[in-house]
């Protein structure tokens, strides 16, 4: 039976064929979570009540408005280095949490941000509002793993394909009532034989485009179950990046 409400996150830059994304409901269970099109992955939701996807990737290219915020500051004309990204992207690296940046020229935009902008371009002309409009019963919104990660933990987590890094991101994720798998077994698992032979149990914990979809879900899950804790940064004309946290630390 298809849950009235469901929350989606998905990954256009999987190292998969197809991008990967996570399928939440209200109680945050994890309904699925695999990779397929974005084709694919709407014809399995079609019956939900509302639903809300978030994407890990930029909604659109930026719009000069760091570059023109930072010849104010400098008071020059001249072009400023490594300006040529969106000011949400600017506003989380003055905090310490270093993101892609997104480039002025759709066309100098790596494949996986073009695939991102397709994507909400799709989604739009499918009936997606963003999260500023209350006009659909769908909605999508940009978010970003790495950030999302950074202000769960209170500081930049372990690197993220490691096996910590893993650990860590899975922890924060169950601790937070996602129905995922307790990375604490995974201790309980290991032996002193099972490591000298190389035998560690790894079906226990996700892989790091798994936990990276699945906090995306969970973001959404934030945003139309709890709005009151979610954060956006940046300016909706080059669009915004939400996070579960709605108090950010200066720096992390």
């Amino acid at each position: 039976m298809i849950s009235k409400a469901l929350f989606i996150g998905i990954d256009p830059a999987s190292i998969l064929d197809s991008p990967v994304y996570s399928c939440l409901d209200t109680e945050l269970n994890v309904l699925k979570l695999g990779g397929g099109t974005l084709d694919e992955i709407l014809s399995g939701i079609q019956e939900a009540d509302t639903i809300t996807i978030a994407i890990n990737a930029p909604a659109k290219p930026n719009r000069g408005l760091v570059k023109n915020l930072l010849t104010r500051r400098s008071k020059e004309s001249h072009q400023i280095r490594g300006s040529d990204i969106r000011l949400c992207e600017f506003e989380l690296r003055e905090r310490g949490i270093v993101i892609s940046g997104t480039p002025s020229n759709e066309e100098l935009c790596p494949p996986w941000m073009q695939t991102g902008f397709a994507l909400f371009n799709k989604l739009e002309r499918s009936g997606y509002s963003n999260m500023d409009s209350m006009s659909s019963r769908n909605r999508v919104m940009e978010t970003n793993p790495h950030a999302c990660f950074c202000v769960m933990t209170g500081r930049v987590p372990f690197f993220k394909t490691a096996l910590e890094g893993r650990l860590q991101r899975q922890l924060v994720l169950y601790e937070r009532g996602v129905r995922i798998k307790d990375p604490m077994e995974f201790f309980e698992e290991v032996t002193r034989y099972k490591i000298i032979h190389g035998n560690l149990p790894m079906e226990l914990l996700y892989s790091a485009e798994q936990l990276d979809v699945i906090v995306a879900a969970y973001t959404a899950w934030v945003a139309a179950q709890k709005p009151e804790k979610l954060k956006a940064v940046g300016d909706p004309s080059e669009g915004r990046i939400y996070l579960p946290e709605i108090d950010l630390k200066e720096k992390y």
